[in-house]
């Protein structure tokens, strides 16, 4: 009887610790819901959402999912839209049906934001998290050419610089590519034109204005008088090679699938080949870049209206991951080894350091060329 009596007790004692350990699970368990609970309406009280503006240079970099789960995890939801450089400065309205940000292609763009901002009476601040120069995409035959006639020289294997103020006479005196020393390699009765996007609804195009301009004027061009007499020359430049691309990735486009024939000669950012040659591992054998000397580079600038979209563009400048993400679609960030490195195993070859770079005019001054350039491309 004494051994049934202990035996009870020790069952009674392991069924009330097994109920304890039960009730004690239970009651973490609950607690942790709650925990949860309580940490996943602080994460949604602690997320902000913005809305955005952005040129089409950095559109696929936003819609890339990795970028939108790094931005998640800073408790940011940011929705974009994309829109011409051009027609941001339009948009900028007060109020909740206005943007936080707007992240232009330019810092032309991004000036002409900047005052439509001030007469809203919203504070603006810039920030430029990335950049690429300018720069012409070509092939390895044309590049020789101009080097045979003394207008390019090789900087490092397949990588070329060109005197912009020789080139640009060169157009401008309509010089055949069949008339050139060396031409054996491309003997075609074109004229030697550099192909671009239409000026008039395209950042790119209006840089490479800005770019012959400074080759003609020798400086970059100050005045009003000046800037028209420039603008009125170099409309031939953009009216001799008939139809234009809107967008900056039809003419890189039309480099890649048409290839030499159409287009020796593309006016197109650096991130734009590099992004390709990222994605495709590679290029083509005769792909090459040539940096005009000097060359612009253009910033992707992004403007804040408010302090949310400030704290937006100050990670998207200083997040590694984010910086990394944006070496991805070709652009340069401040750690120049980084892009380099990330690029060399593609066989593109990059000139690593620019060191002749100009401005572009005021934007008052560049809106008065391209007006000009677009009145004499109607004539």
């Amino acid at each position: 009887m004494a051994m049934t009596t202990a035996r009870r007790a020790t069952i009674t004692l392991a069924l009330l610790a097994a109920f304890g350990g039960v009730l004690f699970l239970a009651l973490r368990g609950e607690k942790q819901v709650q925990h949860d609970k309580v940490q996943q309406a602080a994460d949604i009280a602690a997320t902000v959402t913005l809305k955005g503006l952005i040129a089409v240079d950095v559109e696929g970099y936003f819609k890339d999912e990795r970028v939108t789960r790094l931005l998640a995890a800073k408790h940011m939801v940011v929705n974009v839209t994309r829109v011409g450089s051009r027609d941001m400065a339009a948009k900028v309205v007060a109020g909740a049906t206005g943007p936080d940000f707007l992240f232009s292609s330019g810092v032309v763009a991004a000036n002409q934001i900047v005052d439509a901002a001030a007469q809203a009476r919203l504070s603006a601040t810039q920030i430029t998290p990335f950049h690429s120069p300018t720069v012409i995409a070509s092939w390895e035959p044309i590049a020789k050419i101009l080097v045979a006639n003394g207008l390019a020289k090789a900087l490092a294997p397949k990588v070329y610089s060109v005197d912009m103020a020789q080139l640009t006479q060169l157009m401008l005196a309509r010089k055949k590519w069949k008339d050139l020393k060396g031409a054996e390699a491309y003997p075609v009765g074109r004229s030697v034109l550099v192909s671009t996007t239409d000026l008039r609804r395209s950042n790119s195009g209006a840089l490479w204005l800005a770019l012959t301009s400074y080759a003609l004027n020798g400086d970059v061009v100050s005045d009003r008088p000046t800037a028209q007499q420039l603008a009125q020359k170099l409309a031939e430049l953009f009216k001799r090679q008939g139809y234009q691309e809107n967008y900056v990735n039809g003419n890189f486009d039309d480099y890649v699938a048409i290839g030499l024939g159409k287009t020796p000669m593309a006016f197109i950012y650096e991130n734009q080949l590099v992004a390709y040659a990222l994605a495709k591992q590679g290029v083509g054998a005769d792909m090459v870049l040539i940096y005009p000397q000097p060359t612009i580079v253009n910033k992707e600038v992004f403007v804040a209206l408010n302090e949310r979209a400030k704290a937006l563009g100050e990670l998207l400048a200083s997040d590694a991951e984010l910086q990394g993400l944006a070496v991805q679609y070709g652009f340069r960030i401040a750690d120049t080894e980084r892009f380099v490195a990330a690029v060399k195993p593609t066989g593109l070859a990059v000139e690593p350091r620019l060191t002749q770079v100009v401005d572009p005019p005021a934007y008052s001054l560049m809106a008065e060329m391209i007006e000009t350039v677009a009145k004499e491309m109607t004539q």
